[in-house]
């Protein structure tokens, strides 16, 4: 009989698991997945990756399929602040009950013959709750990579892969064309694929990828296309050519237009399977949620109300797109800046525009190790940044600090790691979604 854990207990053991820290291969979770009868069969998936973007595609494919009255199961990662966030069926998280239980009945299969990371036991938990609770769809997206992650042992309906950058270099290789290699590793044979298409270097890998396969191609700009309409509308070329416009644009930025576009190709290519009416179309769109990301809160504080702009930027690509939207959208407001980003991120030349824009810079950081100390941070500013900055070793100083500074028509915004963000929002709203 499987020993039972509380919800406390499965946390500390999941985190346990981080000691093994990042091991690409599919051997330990393929070796897992046949003790447990090879579940990830039964499940009709959407498997996505790429550099950045996998998040917003994901979310609002779910809430599309959730406004079509499926169970869109989606697993993402990281989470900001509860494990329990990379689990979803719908508006729900996975029941921190199921999440104890289902982490005991895999600590018991694991026991001490295997040592799976982090990312590998949560894969395995989200493919076990999505079977058990017999999802209709799910969107499944990478950790890292594409041919080794632990996500690429199944067999997808559709493979959909986001903008590529650089990112995870270490791991994925110094180049577009080395780092596209990866992420195609998620082709499948026969099955279709979706692709934003927007890195030059990255297409040709991509299409070759899809030939040598026999994957149908659907690239956008090319059989698909998307363009905004206005702040919060977007208009449609499907890959059928049906034009659909004064769509609601959900999500904020001008690249979450192509994000979008990829979710609504991928129903496209799925409509035998998964049909959707215009109507949940709309409805879905209109209901995506995707914390964390260019997404703008008010806060009250001292009897004034200031807006909080949380993006987890943690790339050099995810800082351009960042930039892009704060001088499009906020040219007029004055930006206090909090900024922290892991050890070993480098975000080249888009964080110095972003640190330019800011007319006062807070660097902080987590508890994690992983963290780039604010100090160290600070020591690799140019001299004419150190101005206007100063270090806060917790997120809470930070806040503190940046609330009591910020007038109304200013503008903070907390980026960098979605660590970072995930305890500023925690901080500032009180808490968990769903």
């Amino acid at each position: 009989m499987t020993a039972t854990m509380t919800t406390r207990q499965a946390e500390a053991w999941l985190e346990q698991r981080q000691f093994f820290t990042i091991k690409l291969g599919l051997d330990t979770t393929r070796a897992l997945l046949d003790e447990l009868g090879n579940l990830q069969d039964r499940l009709r998936i959407v498997h996505i990756a790429g550099t950045n973007g996998k998040g917003s595609v994901g979310a609002t494919l779910q809430a599309i399929l959730a406004a079509a009255g499926l169970r869109a199961g989606f697993y993402s990662s990281p989470h900001l602040i509860d494990v329990r966030e990379r689990f979803r069926i719908n508006d729900a998280l996975m029941p921190a009950a199921d999440f104890a239980r289902l982490t005991a009945r895999l600590a018991a299969l694991i026991g001490t013959r295997f040592e799976p990371t982090y990312f590998e036991c949560t894969t395995l938990l989200a493919l076990l709750w999505f079977a058990e609770q017999r999802a209709d769809a799910v969107i499944l997206e990478t950790g890292m990579g594409g041919r080794l992650d632990a996500t690429n042992v199944v067999l997808p309906l559709l493979a959909i892969i986001t903008d590529i950058s650089r990112d995870h270099e270490q791991y994925l290789g110094s180049t577009l064309t080395a780092i596209a290699g990866e992420k195609a590793g998620i082709v499948k044979s026969g099955v279709p694929t979706v692709f934003s298409g927007r890195a030059a270097e990255a297409l040709p890998v991509i299409e070759a990828r899809c030939q040598q396969l026999e994957s149908p191609l659907f690239v956008f700009g090319r059989d698909f296309s998307a363009q905004a309409t206005g702040d919060s509308t977007f208009t449609y070329q499907a890959v059928t050519g049906a034009v659909h416009a004064d769509l609601p644009l959900p999500l904020r930025g001008d690249h979450q237009v192509v994000n979008t576009a990829l979710a609504l190709a991928a129903l496209d290519v799925l409509a035998p399977i998964f049909p959707v009416a215009a109507e949940a179309v709309a409805t879905g769109l209109r209901q995506v949620r995707w914390p964390g990301r260019m997404e703008l809160i008010p806060v009250r504080h001292r009897k004034k109300t200031v807006r909080v702009l949380l993006d987890g930027a943690h790339n050099e690509a995810g800082v351009a797109a960042l930039v892009q939207t704060l001088r499009t959208d906020y040219a007029d407001c004055r930006l206090l800046l909090i900024w922290g980003n892991m050890a070993d991120k480098h975000m080249g030349e888009p964080l110095f525009d972003l640190l330019t824009l800011a007319a006062a810079i807070i660097l902080t950081r987590t508890e994690s190790p992983r963290f780039a100390a604010p100090e160290t941070l600070f020591a690799g500013l140019p001299p004419e940044f150190r101005a206007k900055t100063r270090c806060c070793e917790t997120v809470d100083q930070a806040l503190a600090i940046v609330l009591e500074q910020a007038k109304p028509d200013d503008l903070i915004c907390v980026a960098g790691s979605l660590y970072l963000v995930g305890r500023a929002r925690h901080l500032l709203s009180g808490g968990l979604d769903g």
